[in-house]
């Protein structure tokens, strides 16, 4: 009653005041450590059932002590911590259970009164880890493990991350391997035993530090010799998948030398990809500053020369240690984890990473010159013909997708719009690296601005915060002009071009009839069927619509998302009966004839299209620099 009277009265007050009053929570975070160290510790071991069990020990007082269960996380850009998996939870004094209460608005914030006498608190429960991905990211398996310390603790109100000390324990299944970017107490260590106690360390650190484990592991060094170390500890259901020939983990370390030449000397100690090769687990890309979080095809060594898509994965996470894990925008740096974000600047933060992602694996190898080039084809494609939502909506807009969206599928993705900051970002980015180049007649290029920017001072910890104006500085130093106009004109109207970086690297956008690699590659990998630029629809593997453009042929044939294609022209559907039926249409045959169906009901489509198979590819503009060339050739000696 008394926090619901000082809300109403919050009400009256005037909006500066109102302002203030809400700052001063985080005001007060600003500089008291919590006094104590809070133990952890969280058994594992029931990998059949996909049960965690945790035990928290808390130095508390007597009084209402309060707790948050971790809702917005770095690198998720949305409310996401699983409140919804937290089960059996209790609290004890001295042995005796305690009544707890939630707080009816923030269901992430709970209480309890503490008895005179107290000194600890004991906290216990469980996490009812998903059992399939319909009930949430499935993170545990009979023979993995991808642990987030976020999803398996509670913290003190009133106090910063960064001032909260835990010591985390945990117990594996017996003779699991695991790997963390953590450090192992010796006091602790007991050989044989597969229990594993942890260096006590703060809040904001352990919850950037998750952990894989599993029945079989690999460590591979990518970094030989190197005052940083930089590790690849590789995780599999199948020991074959374990086998990585020296050629194949050679463009590894390139890939971490082109990382450095790019963006310049490491912003870690130590850095180590944690990489699960599986379809157990549900898929992950996440980043931290030490560390990342990788699921990977089973057979991503085994079938090398067979599939590239997804190499560019492991350089995009790396990359993000240095951009968005050190140098991170202000408003997605918060005082701990019940703080709300700000992405409006994720098409820096998401967009840069991206493009460097792509540089990266080309530049290492990981992926060949030719298929960098048919990517940048790809989504340049993408935002020239398959999103037409660009004509009502921002690409700053898109920024708040994580939000608003929570990546759910869309109906109509192209006209709605989803995250498009990653890939409309890395156009933009591609315009600035050439527009540098062009100003300066090749001698300085986007690396230049990226050495310089990321090598800031640290402004809250371990991390760097910067404004757009930061970002402004950091390219005037490099290439005089009205970055900031650019930028925000760029970023905040609609109808913006997408293809002038394209076409200031020397190239221009085409469609024909052969075939795109990278989408092939993905067709490939993902059993799709992909006629995006011809009929304007997508199909899975089990002949279901995935996608249908806004505006396209599909489109005004009445084709809609969810759609079963039953038959083409009189014969049950196949991809290569659908791509012969499009190509036949363009030679003076019949329209492409479907027969589809939704829930019960079935009708037959004829699509009025006939100019054959469409896919984007970059054609040289004559006379001009091959710019893309010098972009993806080597920085570093092989």
């Amino acid at each position: 009653m008394q926090r619901r009277a000082a809300i109403r009265g919050l009400r009256r007050l005037p909006a500066c005041l109102l302002l203030l009053c809400l700052a001063l929570p985080a005001l007060a975070q600003s500089s008291r450590p919590f006094p104590g160290i809070i133990a952890l510790n969280v058994d594992v071991s029931d990998v059949q059932r996909r049960i965690l069990r945790v035990v928290q020990t808390i130095p508390a007082s007597p009084g209402r002590f309060e707790l948050y269960y971790p809702q917005w996380l770095p690198g998720n850009h949305a409310p996401r911590g699983p409140i919804e998996q937290l089960a059996g939870l209790r609290f004890r004094v001295d042995g005796r259970e305690l009544n707890w209460q939630r707080d009816p608005v923030n269901v992430h914030h709970f209480s309890v009164i503490l008895p005179a006498g107290t000194r600890q608190l004991q906290v216990e429960f469980q996490i009812a880890s998903p059992q399939n991905s319909e009930q949430g990211r499935v993170l545990v398996s009979p023979d993995l493990l991808d642990l987030q310390w976020n999803q398996v603790l509670l913290y003190p109100v009133g106090y910063r991350a960064r001032d909260i000390t835990l010591q985390a324990s945990l117990q594996l299944p017996a003779g699991w391997k695991y790997a963390t970017a953590l450090t192992p107490d010796p006091q602790f260590a007991s050989a044989g035993s597969d229990r594993v106690t942890f260096i006590a360390e703060n809040l904001e650190v352990l919850v950037d530090s998750p952990l894989f484990a599993g029945r079989l592991m690999r460590a591979f060094d990518l970094a030989p010799g190197a005052g940083a170390p930089v590790t690849m500890s590789v995780f599999a259901d199948d020991a074959a998948d374990l086998v990585a020939t020296d050629a194949q983990l050679e463009l590894h370390r390139r890939m971490v030398r082109e990382a450095q030449a790019a963006l310049g000397p490491p912003r870690f100690d130590r850095y180590k990809f944690l990489v699960a090769l599986t379809e157990q687990l549900g898929p992950i890309g996440i980043e931290h500053h030490r560390s990342s979080q990788n699921t990977l095809p089973p057979a991503y060594f085994r079938t090398w020369d067979q599939r590239v898509d997804g190499r560019d994965q492991l350089p995009h996470e790396l990359a993000h240690s240095w951009n968005g894990k050190y140098r991170r925008p202000a408003r997605l740096w918060t005082p701990h984890f019940n703080t709300p974000m700000q992405d409006d600047l994720l098409w820096v933060y998401e967009g840069l990473t991206q493009y460097y992602g792509y540089i990266i694996a080309a530049r290492s190898g990981l992926w060949p010159a030719e298929f960098a080039r048919e990517e940048l084809a790809l989504v340049a494609a993408t935002f020239d013909r398959r999103r037409p939502g660009r004509e009502w909506r921002t690409l700053e807009d898109t920024t708040y997708m994580p939000v608003i969206n929570s990546r759910r599928p869309q109906p109509w993705t192209g006209w709605q719009r989803g995250e498009d900051y990653y890939l409309e970002g890395a156009l933009l980015w591609l315009d600035v690296d050439m527009r540098i180049r062009e100003m300066s007649r090749g001698a300085r290029t986007l690396d230049d601005f990226s050495r310089a920017f990321f090598a800031a001072q640290p402004t809250e910890g371990w991390v760097s915060l910067y404004e757009l104006q930061d970002v402004v500085r950091a390219l005037n130093q490099v290439a005089p002009m009205d970055w900031y106009s650019f930028l925000r004109t760029r970023v905040a109207t609609t109808r913006q071009p997408v293809l002038d970086g394209i076409e200031r690297a020397g190239f221009r956008l085409v469609f024909s009839d052969k075939p795109n690699l990278a989408l092939a590659d993905i067709e490939r990998s993902s059993n799709r069927t992909d006629l995006a630029y011809s009929l304007g629809l997508v199909l899975s593997r089990e002949n279901v619509l995935t996608e249908v453009l806004w505006g396209s042929p599909a489109f005004r044939a009445g084709l809609t998302t969810t759609t079963t294609v039953v038959a083409v022209n009189g014969r049950a559907c196949t991809p290569e009966l659908l791509r012969a039926a499009v190509a036949a249409a363009a030679q003076g045959g019949p329209l492409v004839e479907l027969i589809v169906r939704n829930g019960d009901r079935f009708r037959t489509v004829a699509i009025d299209y006939r100019d054959g198979l469409r896919y984007p590819h970059l054609e040289p503009i004559t006379g001009r620099e091959d710019r893309l060339a010098r972009l993806l050739a080597p920085r570093v000696a092989p």
